[in-house]
């Protein structure tokens, strides 16, 4: 069985940092891509981040140069640290795992996905 678990959300203000972590047990997790995504209310599921079983990364425009995601393989571990947080990142962010494949690494193309974590950024 796969588990996906995310971690580290919270509430902060803007221009804070929180870092997030997720973590798989049940997968080669060397082996897959993985992601980060958000949901704010009332808008749609939008990628983040995601990093390849290679190591190469991939941000939305709104969140480069902010936002930086890294992989632990020994500890199954992604994770996602955000700098310079704003009103606007408020939402709840999943982290989702994949078998590696060639493209779609930034679309909903995900096998797996975490319950959430929710991310808050006070004015």
């Amino acid at each position: 069985q796969v588990h996906v678990v995310e971690s580290g959300g919270g509430l902060v203000q803007a221009g804070g940092s929180l870092r997030l972590s997720c973590t798989t047990s049940g997968r080669t997790f060397s082996s897959d891509d993985m992601g980060w995504f958000r949901q704010a209310p009332g808008k749609e599921r939008e990628f983040v981040a995601a990093i390849r079983w290679s190591s190469s990364t991939y941000y939305a425009d709104s969140v480069k140069g902010r936002f930086a995601i890294s992989r632990d393989n020994a500890k199954n571990t992604v994770s996602l640290q955000m700098n310079s947080l704003k009103p606007e990142d408020t939402a709840v962010y999943y982290c989702a795992a994949r078998s590696a494949r060639i493209s779609g690494v930034t679309t909903n193309n995900y096998d797996y996905w975490g319950q959430g974590t929710q991310v808050t950024v006070s004015s």
